[in-house]
């Protein structure tokens, strides 16, 4: 059988090869919107902040589940590329089954520590009781939610990227289905949405345990595990990058939260949250692709192909940072159009949101090379690196920015704060891409 890893770089071949995870992480960002158009037009504004402050939780849970799947996907990669299937399939099982046990821990102390969690994360009284409903709801399913992220991976590593399509698809739509039913149909308020939510993404979770358990023609299936802590530790060294980029945006969603409703009340954390899931996803594109090229470049680095990586390499920093100005131009163009998705012109939160918008969206410029630098240096094993990069970007840079801007430029800080913090992560970038290309010889 030939392995769908192993084939000429081209333009062409590249975006084919990522076209499918590009489409599941962009339908992803649809449903997620459909899904605040939703809450927004048949609950309001303010359960619309609630979202915005609570979804922290799912982002943790994202986060691990992207490690797993970022870390154990290059390890597994590299291990087919040097012909070890049958170690490639145990630890891909052992990988799964660590992640299911990271999953539940991380739901039964979530809601063991519910009421303080919620405080913490910037909830008050105004907003407590739609927090409290859609944070508790989702814990519930945020063993199964982990592996939306894990699996979409081994899709990729395996060959089947398209099948991480399919199944996303499956699992948004009828995220939006149950919307309609549970807040329309049913009148169940913020609790219908989160419970819309968690059965999307967790019916993606459960088909991905049914397929790799029943599906044993490929390259990888579930097998016997054998334990090996090593394993473990490296894919969580490797993977650590794209946890801590969720988990940095998790406390950089905490402290923006905090700030604004501050400076700007109940109305400003709304206005954070459509931008927000603009940035998201505008950004969706460069960011999947730079995961959907990631084992394409695991399996090279394991065939020490290095014509291979320079070509992936040349092909990929050009077209993001071409896509990087398409989308940020689009972004001065269309800003009224965007805002106005989700919030009525005229409004305050539109008035909020259509100002910090045209500030914001200079972060565009830089992200998604930013993004594609993490992807790449995790694909070739080198999670330091990659971590580095992540933290430096999402989370050193940002929380700077964010506690000495707002006090001299109030909103206007807080908008400026993440595209400065994107604009030094990008010299930052830069340097570690001249420092390691004689390294891994990409470029």
């Amino acid at each position: 059988m030939t392995n769908s890893l192993d084939r000429k770089i081209s333009i062409g071949s590249l975006l084919k090869f990522a076209a499918p995870t590009i489409a599941s992480t962009l339908l992803m960002e649809v449903y997620g919107i459909i899904d605040g158009l939703f809450v927004v037009y048949l609950i309001g504004t303010e359960a619309l902040s609630a979202v915005n402050i609570t979804f922290p939780i799912v982002l943790v849970i994202i986060a691990v589940g992207m490690m797993f799947g970022t870390g154990g996907s290059a390890l597994v990669a590299r291990q087919l590329g040097q012909k070890r299937e049958e170690v490639a399939r145990q630890n891909f099982t052992l990988i799964v089954f660590v992640a299911l046990l990271a999953g539940i821990f991380v739901s039964v102390l979530g809601l063991i520590f519910l009421d303080p969690l919620l405080f913490f994360l910037g909830a008050n009284e105004q907003l407590y009781d739609y927090c409290y409903e859609y944070a508790h709801t989702c814990l519930f399913f945020l063993p199964l939610m982990l592996f939306t992220g894990t699996f979409s991976m081994f899709y990729i590593t395996r060959g089947r990227a398209v099948l991480g399509l399919i199944f996303s698809s499956i699992g948004g739509i009828t995220n939006v289905v149950l919307d309609y039913v549970f807040i329309a149909v049913f009148d169940m308020g913020l609790r219908g949405a989160a419970l819309a939510t968690g059965i999307g993404y967790a019916l993606v979770g459960l088909i991905g345990f049914v397929y790799f358990s029943i599906n044993r023609r490929g390259s990888l299936y579930f097998v016997t595990p054998k334990w090996k802590t090593y394993v473990i530790s490296k894919i969580c060294i490797n993977g650590s990058s794209e946890m801590v980029t969720n988990l940095s945006v998790c406390f950089v969603t905490i402290l923006l939260n905090n700030i604004v409703i501050r400076l700007a009340g109940s109305d400003g954390v709304a206005a954070i949250t459509v931008v927000l899931y603009m940035q998201t996803f505008l950004m969706s594109i460069c960011f999947g692709y730079s995961m959907g090229i990631a084992p394409l470049t695991s399996y090279n680095y394991g065939k020490r192909q290095t014509a291979h990586l320079q070509k992936i390499f040349a092909i990929s920093t050009k077209m993001i940072g071409l896509i990087s100005l398409g989308v940020y131009v689009f972004c001065l163009w269309q800003a009224g159009f965007l805002i106005g998705l989700f919030v009525k012109a005229g409004s305050h939160v539109y008035e909020l949101a259509y100002d910090g918008f045209k500030l914001f969206a200079l972060c565009f410029l830089f992200m998604g090379l930013n993004i594609y630098a993490s992807a790449l240096f995790t694909a070739l094993s080198n999670g330091k690196v990659s971590a580095l990069l992540s933290f430096c970007r999402t989370f050193v840079f940002v929380v700077g920015f964010l506690l000495l801007l707002p006090i001299w430029f109030k909103m206007n800080g807080v908008w400026s704060a993440i595209p400065l913090a994107e604009g030094i992560s990008f010299v930052l970038t830069l340097y570690y891409f001249w420092k390691y290309r004689k390294v891994y010889h990409f470029a």
